[in-house]
């Protein structure tokens, strides 16, 4: 499948549980340095970006949702775990996430720039893997039955929604300074100061 269509299929299921649409709009300035979209009417990368952060924060609701199902001892198919957890897996991780790591990331390593949120945010991204990689375990049929594995699930779902607020604050930091500077570039280059 190619990541039009995986993308298109993510975008599409995410979109089917009826969350709006938010991310933090300023995270994704660092990943083009054009912000605007080309003649042919397409969105430009830095809005691409943040609807790409949008879907992962509608992931984290859905995993709210089902948390406070499961602890409210209502009935949950584990497939309200597992498709969003498919979903992380293939769109966040290997493909949003790979990008960040391969475009943005190497930037601010150039220029020597918070390194240290950067390698931040990269253990981050190991450990959301790592998150992950439990749901998927034990959101299956066979293994959701039990109460231990249902609490695994809990437990990594829990983790999610605690470190991606942080990972967006991160982020923020990061994007905001490249905006500073950026903005900062143009001003000098037209003859102005802010």
């Amino acid at each position: 499948m190619s990541k039009t269509n995986s993308r298109r299929q993510f975008l599409t299921c995410t979109a089917a549980f009826g969350f709006t649409l938010a991310g933090p709009a300023s995270i994704i300035a660092v990943a083009s340095e054009s912000t605007d979209a080309d003649e042919a009417g397409a969105i430009s990368a830095p809005e691409d970006l943040m609807r790409e952060h949008g879907v992962l924060n509608r992931i984290l609701l859905i995993y709210e949702e089902g948390m406070r199902r499961l602890k409210g001892n209502e009935h949950v198919s584990p497939e309200i775990f597992r498709k969003p957890a498919d979903l992380v897996r293939s769109f966040v991780e290997d493909y949003h996430e790979k990008l960040e790591e391969k475009f943005i990331f190497p930037r601010f390593e150039e220029k020597k720039k918070l390194v240290h949120l950067v390698t931040t945010l990269k253990e981050q991204h190991q450990a959301g893997r790592r998150l992950t990689d439990v749901v998927l375990r034990f959101a299956t049929p066979n293994e959701f039955e039990g109460a231990e594995s249902r609490q695994e699930v809990i437990r990594s779902c829990q983790a999610h929604t605690y470190v991606s607020p942080a990972r967006s604050a991160r982020r923020q930091r990061i994007i905001s300074s490249a905006l500073s500077s950026r903005l900062s570039q143009r001003s000098q280059r037209a003859g102005r100061t802010i």
